[in-house]
């Protein structure tokens, strides 16, 4: 059996990583599997790049223009939505691409930004081979978001968008749903993926899904690479003071609305006036930031910018008493595995695929949606528990119980055994 993964790129975010994750999942089974991307950005094996020279590299970068711009220039309502809609009017062709020819199986994931159209899509859905397709986000059944928040219009027929300006009931929002229910149609081909349970059960409410069988696998880690270390090693590495109560915070941009850095802001000024000791809290910060001024934090702030290596990765969780993240919209982001591998606890909203990693009490907070006062609750606690070794050991046995790599890649090889009979 061979299956091909197709993602846009395998590093570079959440859907790049988890991608990334699951093949070498699948390969370390002895899974006969790729990963097709448009661009390789590490130097893994398995993975193969659709751009390989100065022509593939302009063609791509037209087509990444060509999708975002006339959003830009004519229906983004502002910057804040910029990349939270996605029309896929431009892609690449990838149909007649050896991993695809050869494959058994095709396994989408995320193929936004340019990568392939909804055009492209078809094409694969259209070769008649069974497609795996692991929802990241809320795209592959909405007209174009990637994450709908409070709105339900994609239960219908989606129009009306508040992500744009001069919305109508049939604006682009309304075409691209339509475009996806002619992708769909007449075609049984597809099992999708939900990589949480949360998610699986958005995606049944989409009438664009409704023919098909919608099931829920998480992401896997490596719980090697991602593992308890020596806190105070970890922090005369990174230059962290031995004797603080280290509050950390990250994502691949700190200022994605969905991260919800400013419901983080108000949680620390917030927590700062109860604080006991405030001159010995530090707030570690990791991730792209090109507009965030850290003065808002009342407490010694450090920068660490984006990380890439997932083994500096590992450190800089493991030289933290808690990891924050206080999004208001998200699937079951990295960060929060990841930070529980290294057992660390977690506080952070009861939202979305959250709740599937976090367990209340017994390795982190599930503060009130968007209450900041109950996150800064959460991370006085946090900070503050008398138990810190038994947290850290749920938070540790919680991600080798659930989510690592041998029972997540099980999992989808019996998906694709299922398929194939």
């Amino acid at each position: 059996m061979k299956v091909t993964l197709i993602n846009t790129s395998d590093a570079g975010g959440g859907a790049p990583a988890a991608c990334l994750r699951l093949l070498k999942a699948l390969r370390s089974q002895n899974m006969d599997a790729r990963l097709l991307v448009q661009y390789k950005k590490t130097a893994e094996d398995g993975v193969d790049a659709v751009v390989k020279g100065a022509w593939s590299k302009l063609k791509a970068r037209f087509n990444f223009l060509y999708e975002r711009l006339p959003f830009i220039f004519f229906h983004e309502r502002d910057k804040s939505v910029r990349f939270a809609f996605s029309t896929a009017n431009a892609g690449t062709s990838i149909k007649n691409n050896k991993l695809i020819k050869e494959a058994d199986i095709l396994h989408l994931h995320w193929t936004n930004s340019g990568f392939l159209s909804i055009a492209d899509l078809k094409e694969l859905v259209d070769t008649g081979k069974p497609i795996v397709w692991t929802l990241h986000d809320m795209w592959a059944f909405t007209g174009g978001c990637h994450y709908a928040g409070t709105c339900d219009f994609f239960t219908h027929e989606c129009g009306d968008c508040y992500f744009l300006r001069g919305s109508s009931p049939n604006d682009i929002s309304h075409t691209g749903w339509m475009r996806k229910a002619a992708m769909y149609s007449g075609n049984k081909n597809i099992t999708f993926v939900a990589c949480s349970a949360w998610l699986a059960g958005v995606a049944q409410k989409s009438p664009l899904l409704k023919d098909f069988n919608v099931t829920s696998i998480p992401n896997p880690i490596d719980t090697n690479v991602f593992s308890p270390q020596d806190k105070l090693n970890m922090r005369e590495e990174w230059g962290i003071n031995p004797f603080a109560r280290v509050v950390l915070f990250g994502a691949a941009n700190i200022n994605d609305r969905r991260k919800g850095i400013n419901y983080l802001v108000e949680a620390l000024n917030r927590f700062n006036t109860h604080c006991p000791d405030s001159n010995l809290v530090e707030v570690v910060i990791f991730g792209k930031n090109k507009h965030f001024d850290v003065k808002q934090i009342p407490f010694k702030v450090i920068e660490l910018d984006l990380i890439t290596l997932p083994e500096e990765l590992a450190q800089v969780y493991n030289l933290a008493d808690v990891f924050v993240l206080p999004s208001v919209e998200d699937n079951l982001p990295n960060t929060v595995m990841e930070a529980l591998a290294c057992g660390t606890p977690v506080v952070a909203f009861n939202v979305g695929g959250i709740p599937e990693m976090v367990v209340h009490g017994e390795n982190g907070y599930l503060a009130e949606f968007e209450s900041a006062n109950d996150l800064a609750k959460g991370i006085h606690e946090m900070l503050y528990a008398e138990n810190v070794a038994e947290l850290a050991a749920n938070a540790r046995n919680k991600v080798l119980k659930d989510f690592n790599n041998a029972k997540v890649a099980q999992q989808y090889m019996d998906v694709y055994r299922s398929i194939l009979k």
